[in-house]
C-alpha cells in the first residue's frame, strides 16, 4: 500500500492588521513580499521558505509568557548579531520580551513572540531556522508531523523535538502546562496554522486521521481543516 504524505507549504499567522505585521517582517528580515491582498500578506526567504499573515479582524494577541493566552507558534530567526537586530526590530515596532544565552525574544506588532538566534555566516538577510510549535508532548507531535509529511526527526530531547526535510524545519517545544486552541472558539483562538499540500484530499484525510488528526467541519473544494493531536488546526490543500 502506498503511504500518502503531505508536503509542508508554509505557516500562516493570524493578525488584525496584516499590512503592518507583514511590512514589519519584510523590513526586519529582508525577505521578498510575494503576496499582498486584503486577506493574506506573504513573504519568501532567499532559500524559498515562506510565511504568511492571514487577516483575522478579531485576533486576540498571545500574552507571553504564560498560557492563559498562549503563543502556540513562534518563529526562530537566525542572525549574526541578535543584539543589533533586536534594537532594529524595536525600532520597526517590536517589543523586547526577554534575553536568553544566545537568543532574544521579542513580540511582533501583532503580539506574536519570535526569537532572534545567534548563528554565524547569516549575512544581512535573516534566516528562518524553524517554525516552532508548542506541544504537551513534543516528541509525539513531532512524530505525527514526521509521519504525515515524510520529514525526519533529527533531534528529540527534553526541551523539544525537531523534524527536517526539503530545506524546512519544524520545531516542537515541550510545554508542560500547555493550553490548546479551540478553533473557531474566539475565547481560545488559534494564533497560526500550517498549510500542507496533498495530491488527493480524500487519501490525505484518511492518512491524517489514521495518524491521530481530527477533521473539522470547515473546508472547501481545495482544502480541508483538521486539528493535530495537540489541538492545533492545520489545512490539507490540494
Amino acid at each position: 500500500m502506498t503511504t500518502v504524505t503531505a508536503r509542508l507549504d508554509l505557516a500562516i499567522f493570524d493578525a488584525a492588521d496584516i499590512n503592518r505585521v507583514g511590512s514589519f517582517y519584510a523590513g526586519l528580515t529582508g525577505w521578498d513580499v510575494v503576496r499582498r491582498d486584503p486577506d493574506r500578506f506573504g513573504l519568501r526567504a532567499p532559500d524559498g521558505q515562506e510565511i504568511e499573515f492571514q487577516h483575522a479582524p478579531d485576533h486576540v494577541a498571545p500574552q507571553w509568557p504564560g498560557h492563559e493566552h498562549p503563543q502556540q507558534f513562534h518563529l526562530d530567526l537566525q542572525t549574526d548579531d541578535p543584539r543589533a537586530e533586536a534594537e532594529r526590530a524595536v525600532g520597526l515596532g517590536a517589543t523586547r520580551l526577554a534575553d536568553g544565552p544566545t537568543w532574544i525574544t521579542l513580540a511582533d506588532p501583532a503580539g506574536h513572540p519570535f526569537d532572534l538566534c545567534g548563528a554565524e555566516g547569516v549575512g544581512r538577510v535573516l534566516r528562518l531556522f524553524a517554525v516552532t510549535i508548542d506541544a504537551p508532548d513534543a516528541s509525539a507531535l513531532a512524530r505525527f508531523y514526521a509521519d504525515l509529511t515524510g520529514m525526519a526527526v533529527t533531534y528529540d530531547g527534553p526541551e523539544g523535538a525537531l523534524i527536517a526535510g526539503g530545506g524546512r524545519n519544524l520545531m516542537f517545544q515541550q510545554v508542560d502546562d500547555y493550553a490548546p486552541p479551540r478553533w473557531p472558539d474566539p475565547a481560545h483562538p488559534q494564533q497560526a496554522h500550517l498549510d500542507l499540500w496533498v495530491d488527493d484530499l480524500d487519501a490525505g484525510e484518511a492518512r491524517a486521521v489514521a495518524l491521530g488528526a481530527r477533521r473539522l467541519s470547515a473546508g472547501g473544494e481545495r482544502f480541508t481543516v483538521f486539528t493535530d493531536p495537540a489541538g492545533h488546526p492545520f489545512c490539507l490543500v490540494r
